[in-house]
């Protein structure tokens, strides 16, 4: 009789749980498949994370099913979801950012200067500074701490159409319609040396060397229009090698974290090469119309070098070189650089290019141009803007589609992250700003101000702070 009551009690048990299987993003089982009771939720499961990776500081962990979070219960799940428990449950474990970034809510500054539209803003590494590039061939350096102009920038003799800082935060460069390039001192606006010549048309995108292959930085890419790309050496002030292959223009360009650049063109092709001589490595194909933008899954971190959330400054080169190595090094974890690309085709390509010439993923639900895609500083999400008027979410790794953020009333220009990657923020041509979150896919904070179109945005790596920028010619800063 007590065994057949204790054998009840055991398929109760096993009735109220459920097999259950725990992966890392890239699918890497963490030990075998158990039963977890159905009570088991997020805290349960964060507990267990952390014993069975033996970390010594508990992490945070958010847990996916199928690509939704798991907020509740296994059994609230499975029953909200009409799910079989005959099947193993793979339940996908994701760590997340120790801090957390406030959304920004206001807008504490509204900053004239420029004469004509802002093309593009963008943050130091650290941080504590802040470059604009116009129509009015200026480039602007601003105090944030007064929030008033700074420096401005004078010698291009066209539209700035794209501006670039170096990762230890030493440089910042921009690039003109005219197709020439000038270095410029942060510290003081005044320009390094003469413009640098050599493309014949205007300049579409700038990358620098990452500071964990070379420290002080000193080399930085520039592609064209003239479907050239160049590498050139800041401290020389010269082009040390041209990039030429491309039967068209060069809409976009990016150096990875193992020293390889990524040229994406209207030729429908996405290139890579080696920087030693500027050898062609490997060409990506697949795309049916213009590449637009190309991101990878280290960005963030090749952007700000060693510079985190808490904007901490270092003292030598190669103190920076460290840390940034460290940093680049848990971005991009056991698995390889991972590269996006948007189309004119409204298509993505999710690729793996160290690993095959061949997409991993083609992301298809655009109805319109890709105009930009950005992965998270986590690497985890994709993010990707479109003159559809939506920005959608894409799982960074497996490319599978996550979620429409839809808003917006006119097509969507740019997108940037919170450092803790649990926020994103668009700017669009309806002349609104908007931050939407991760965690819940909805939209968190509507930042309406702008008179015109927002061209440029960009959210500072420490988090406190937004700028935008466009046809409006102000800069605006928005704070929590």
């Amino acid at each position: 009789m007590e065994v057949e009551a204790a054998g009840v009690e055991e398929e109760r048990e096993m009735n109220n749980s459920v097999m259950c299987q725990l992966t890392d993003p890239e699918g890497t089982p963490l030990g075998p498949s158990m039963y977890l009771p159905q009570s088991a939720g997020p805290k349960e499961l964060q507990q267990m994370v952390n014993k069975l990776l033996s970390n010594e500081e508990k992490l945070p962990y958010a847990f996916f099913i199928s690509n939704h979070e798991l907020v509740v219960q296994l059994g609230s799940y499975l029953q909200n979801n009409k799910v079989s428990v005959e099947k193993v449950l793979t339940i996908v474990y994701q760590a997340q950012a120790v801090f957390r970034i406030r959304p920004v809510t206001r807008c504490s500054s509204t900053i004239t200067g420029h004469t004509e539209a802002v093309l593009s803003v963008a943050f130091s590494p650290d941080g504590r500074q802040l470059a604009s590039g116009s129509g009015d061939t200026t480039v602007r350096l601003w105090d944030l701490n007064t929030q008033t102009p700074l420096f401005t920038c004078k010698g291009h003799k066209n539209w700035v159409l794209c501006i670039a800082w170096s990762p230890d935060g030493k440089h910042l460069v921009s690039g003109s319609k005219a197709g020439e390039l000038q270095c410029w001192d942060p510290q003081t606006g005044k320009p390094s040396g003469n413009p640098l010549i050599g493309h014949k048309k205007w300049i579409t995108g700038i990358s620098w060397e990452p500071v964990h292959l070379n420290a002080p930085c000193r080399r930085f890419v520039s592609a064209s229009k003239d479907g050239d790309a160049r590498i050139w050496d800041a401290s020389l002030r010269k082009c040390v090698m041209c990039l030429t292959g491309h039967t068209l223009a060069i809409t976009c360009v990016k150096w990875g974290g193992d020293g390889v650049i990524y040229t994406g063109s209207q030729d429908c092709t996405i290139k890579m090469w080696e920087t030693s001589q500027g050898k062609l490595i490997r060409e990506l194909k697949g795309h049916g119309h213009w590449v637009n933008s190309l991101a990878l899954s280290t960005e963030y971190v090749l952007r700000t070098g060693a510079y985190d959330h808490t904007c901490k400054q270092y003292s030598s080169p190669e103190e920076m070189k460290k840390v940034a190595l460290e940093r680049y090094k848990k971005t991009k974890g056991n698995g390889p650089e991972r590269l996006v690309s948007g189309s004119d085709d409204f298509t993505m390509f999710l690729w793996e290019p160290s690993v095959s010439k061949q997409p991993k993923t083609r992301m298809t639900g655009h109805q319109q141009l890709v105009n930009h895609v950005y992965f998270s500083p986590d690497g985890q999400w994709i993010a990707s803007a479109s003159f559809d008027k939506s920005v959608k979410l894409w799982n960074g790794i497996t490319g599978k589609f996550v979620a429409a953020f839809r808003g917006h009333v006119g097509p969507v220009y740019q997108i940037s992250w919170s450092a803790d990657s649990r926020l994103l923020l668009s700017g669009s041509k309806d002349s609104t700003l908007k931050i939407w979150d991760i965690r819940t896919q909805k939209l968190k904070q509507d930042l309406p101000g702008h008179a015109d179109e927002v061209f440029a945005v960009d959210w500072s790596p420490d988090g406190e702070k937004v700028a935008s920028g466009g046809r409006d010619r102000v800069l605006k800063l928005w704070m929590g």
